[in-house]
């Protein structure tokens, strides 16, 4: 079902070759790791010097909601914040019906209004958009890179590194400064075949979370995904699975774009934004997941984490054994109580 290859290898068009074997054929692998897509984009985000052995990216957009932008704008206009300085939605889809605190909500909502009013931003009302929604349709532009204060900000399947961080880091960039991160090793997700009916997204989220989180396998890493698998899904079904990539710890993701992310961005009024985003040679990952879409059957995951995935049909035949790890795992972490 999911193959995991730690070794490096280099792809080139539909061929799959170790490092060993690129290098016997002539490929120069250093070379080729600056050919991934996830090396283009960073590399025309950086603004280090040449030869520093940190990046340091300038994002194109940046993304809140209102459990997180009043927070960050603040600490910003503390700093000396005069304007936004790239296009930042605040949006307003996660304490819109909270009635914690009275009118917190109400007074958080103005707060995010004034602040957009004054220093240029996207102001985005109570039960309009949900962040991750309204950035896909309004903001993504394939090539991009986006930084958001919500841990799933992820817009790969639509041509666009995201990341989602803390507040302090959207601080910095209002105020100029850049995202510093060690160059990221990069990890081929490889989809071929097609889900079986009635399963969804969040099954093929699941069972690659399931197969990754507890070894590290990407943690800190760049997820690409490319293969013949994407063609047959949605825009759609492709950011089901992107936007859980959160929970496998990577850093980001991208995958490759076609004509129907061309389509979907089309139908929200900006054909502009799309570019075809395919590799052009070989190019060398850290890494290589196989995912034979074929073989995702529906999956399940109990508590306390994505990871903690099973087969809906292995819940079914053995729940009191799965439950009873669950209870165990519950005394663990919270005691008797």
């Amino acid at each position: 079902m999911i193959e995991l290859i730690s070794n490096a290898v280099v792809i080139d068009g539909n061929t799959i070759r170790s490092a060993e074997e690129a290098r016997a054929k002539g490929v120069d692998v250093e070379a080729a790791r600056k050919n991934s897509l996830a090396a283009r984009i960073l590399a025309a985000h950086n603004t280090a010097p040449e030869g520093e052995n940190v990046l340091r990216i300038r994002f194109d957009a940046m993304a809140s909601h209102d459990i997180t932008y009043v927070g960050i704008v603040q600490t910003a206009r503390a700093s000396g914040l005069t304007e936004f300085p790239v296009p930042y939605a605040l949006t307003n889809c996660h304490n819109s019906l909270c009635a914690v605190g009275g009118t917190i909500n109400e007074d958080d909502h103005l707060f995010g209004l004034a602040a957009a009013q004054k220093y240029g931003g996207i102001f985005v009302p109570p039960h309009l958009a949900v962040i991750h929604q309204y950035v896909r349709e309004m903001m993504t532009k394939c090539g991009g890179m986006i930084l958001g204060s919500d841990s799933h900000t992820r817009y790969g399947a639509l041509g666009v590194m995201a990341v989602g961080e803390g507040g302090p880091e959207l601080v910095k960039q209002l105020l100029g400064k850049t995202y510093d991160v060690a160059d990221p090793q990069k990890i081929a997700v490889w989809l071929e075949g097609a889900p079986r009916p009635g399963v969804g997204p969040q099954d093929v989220a699941l069972a690659l979370i399931a197969a990754v989180f507890n070894n590290g396998f990407v943690k800190n890493k760049v997820l690409e995904f490319m293969g013949p698998g994407v063609e047959g899904l949605s825009v759609e079904y492709r950011c089901g699975i992107d936007v859980m990539t959160t929970e496998t710890t990577c850093l980001s993701s991208i995958w490759t774009t076609d004509a129907k992310v061309a389509r979907y961005l089309e139908k929200h009024g900006r054909p502009g934004d799309y570019a075809e985003l395919r590799l052009e040679g070989p190019a060398a990952y850290d890494g290589l997941i196989r995912i034979d879409l074929g073989k995702i059957v529906p999956m399940i995951a109990l508590p306390f984490h994505p990871s903690n995935a099973y087969p809906v049909a292995e819940v079914a035949k053995h729940a009191p054994e799965l439950l009873a790890h669950v209870e165990d795992e519950a005394r663990r972490q919270f005691g008797d109580a």
